[in-house]
């Protein structure tokens, strides 16, 4: 992969949060690719509970203060960055104060998913794609991680279409089991829409429950990976069906090779 430009965009990673199977799959694969010369970057939003002390992050100027529009809203960017200790790895934060600052990653206290965890899902998605224009860093592959980082695909295929700067930049979503029952707000599929997608590429989205968001994600990529064991079987099927190239579970000692071989015959 030396050379290869991956972009990793995720709703965890390790050692920001606690580890799970997104957040250190988040951080094993990057790693494995970054290890083998590709270059890569990671994108996650800036939850509160990051310790930014801890963790060093510090606002890149240059690349913050951009409003964006969820919504008919016109929210800030905040652009944060670290690197991971000892791998030199850099990480960017998407931060939005309304969206990102409390103390949680999706759900209060009491374990209720936050009304608006669709809203902060399209500002992370265009957040990522607008640093990167302005970055000026054309990846050859962007790889999509947790379901709050789902609608990317969406926004890469309709929003973005017609930006030169990703003409030939693929896009790969890793499936994992299902990590929040219910669903987001039931006018998701409106907000999406304001963003002039299509009704009919987001059909799915009227009832935007974990496997409908996952299966919409899947729809706008170019190839699938099933990354847990336990994804649904009616979510595995999809994906099987879908005429996407898809690879199955594969254990983390196994990564390095399968992972490598899927980018290189089945994506670029």
């Amino acid at each position: 992969m030396e050379e290869k430009r991956i972009l990793f965009v995720s709703s965890e990673v390790v050692p920001y949060l606690a580890e799970n199977e997104v957040s250190s799959t988040s951080y094993d694969v990057p790693k494995m690719i970054n290890d083998q010369g590709g270059q890569i970057r990671i994108f996650m939003p800036r939850y509160g509970n990051i310790n930014e002390r801890r963790h060093q992050l510090h606002e890149v100027i240059r690349l913050s203060g951009m409003n964006l529009v969820v919504n008919d809203l016109d929210m800030p960017l905040i652009i944060k960055v670290a690197s991971i200790p000892k791998e030199r790895i850099q990480v960017y934060f998407i931060d939005n104060d309304e969206y990102f600052k409390r103390k949680a990653t999706f759900t209060d206290e009491e374990g209720v998913l936050y009304p608006d965890n669709d809203e902060r899902a399209i500002f992370f998605a265009k957040g990522v794609v607008e640093t990167v224009k302005k970055l000026n860093w054309v990846p050859d592959i962007i790889h999509v991680h947790g379901w709050l980082a789902a609608m990317l695909p969406i926004y890469m295929k309709h929003y973005y279409k017609d930006e030169a700067l990703f003409a030939d930049t693929k896009i790969v979503t890793s499936v994992y089991s299902q990590s929040f029952d219910g669903t987001l707000d039931k006018k998701m599929i409106d907000k999406v829409k304001f963003d002039g997608v299509p009704a009919d590429a987001i059909a799915d989205l009227e009832i935007p429950n974990y496997e409908n968001i996952l299966r919409t994600s899947v729809m706008h990529s170019d190839a699938v990976i099933i990354a847990s064991e336990s994804v649904s079987p009616s979510l595995t099927k999809f994906i099987e069906s879908s005429g996407k190239p898809f690879l199955p579970f594969t254990p983390k000692e196994k990564f390095a090779e399968v992972y490598t071989n899927f980018y290189k015959t089945k994506v670029l």
